[in-house]
C-alpha cells in the first residue's frame, strides 16, 4: 500500500467513511494483535484488546494528524490500552505451552544462521528460544513489559516511549534497564 493511499484512507475515515477505516483496520490488524498478544499473553484477551484498540482509534480519529504515520499511533493506543487493562486488573497473564510454541510467533530473530536456510533442528532451537524469551517477557510486571514492547518490538525512541506512557524520560530509561536485568535473570533461571 502506498503512503498516499493510507493518507487518503485517513482523510476519508476522519470524515466518517467507515469503509476507509475498515481498510486501515485490515492493514494494521495483525500488527495491533501482535502488540496486544505480547502484552496480554493470551489469544482471547489479545483479540479483545485489539478490537477495543480500533474502537478507541476510531473515536479519537479526529485528533489524529494525517500528516503523521498511522502505525506508531495505533500501536501506541494498543500498548496503552493493554497496559491500562493489566494495571487495572492487576492480573498476571496466563501462558500456556501451546501459546509459547505457536509457529511463526517468534518475537525476535534468534537464527544464528541468518545467511543460509536453517535446518529443522536449528528452526526448532530458535522457536524454543523465542518461546522462552516470550514467556519471560510475559512474566514481567506490566510497566516493564511496556517499555520492552515499545523499545524492542515497536522500535520506539526513548522520548517516544516517554510520551506514549506519559512518564519522565529518566523513568523510562530506568524501567528499561530494570526490565532487561529482570529478563536476563528469568532466562538464566529457566536455563538452569
Amino acid at each position: 500500500m502506498a503512503q498516499a493511499d493510507e493518507q487518503e484512507w485517513l482523510v476519508r475515515a476522519k470524515q466518517g467513511d467507515t469503509a476507509a477505516f475498515a481498510a486501515l483496520v485490515g492493514r494494521y490488524q495483525t500488527a495491533v494483535f501482535n502488540v496486544a498478544y505480547r502484552f496480554m499473553g493470551d489469544r482471547q484477551d489479545a483479540e479483545d484488546a485489539a478490537q477495543e484498540t480500533f474502537v478507541r482509534a476510531f473515536r479519537a480519529l479526529d485528533t489524529f494528524d494525517v500528516k503523521r504515520p498511522f502505525a506508531p499511533w495505533i500501536k501506541r493506543i494498543a500498548a496503552n490500552h493493554c497496559l491500562n487493562r493489566l494495571e487495572a486488573a492487576k492480573i498476571r497473564p496466563a501462558t500456556t505451552e501451546s501459546d509459547l510454541s505457536a509457529p511463526g510467533e517468534a518475537a525476535a530473530n534468534l537464527d544464528k544462521w541468518a545467511h543460509r536456510s536453517p535446518n529443522p533442528e536449528q528452526t526448532l532451537l530458535a522457536q524454543e528460544q523465542a518461546g522462552r524469551i516470550r514467556a519471560a517477557i510475559v512474566a514481567l510486571p506490566p510497566r516493564y513489559r511496556a517499555v520492552i514492547e515499545l523499545r524492542h518490538f515497536q522500535q520506539m525512541a526513548y522520548d517516544e516511549i516517554a510520551a506514549a506512557l506519559e512518564r519522565p524520560l529518566s523513568s523510562v530509561k530506568s524501567d528499561l534497564f530494570r526490565a532487561r536485568k529482570m529478563l536476563a535473570k528469568k532466562l538464566k533461571e529457566r536455563e538452569e
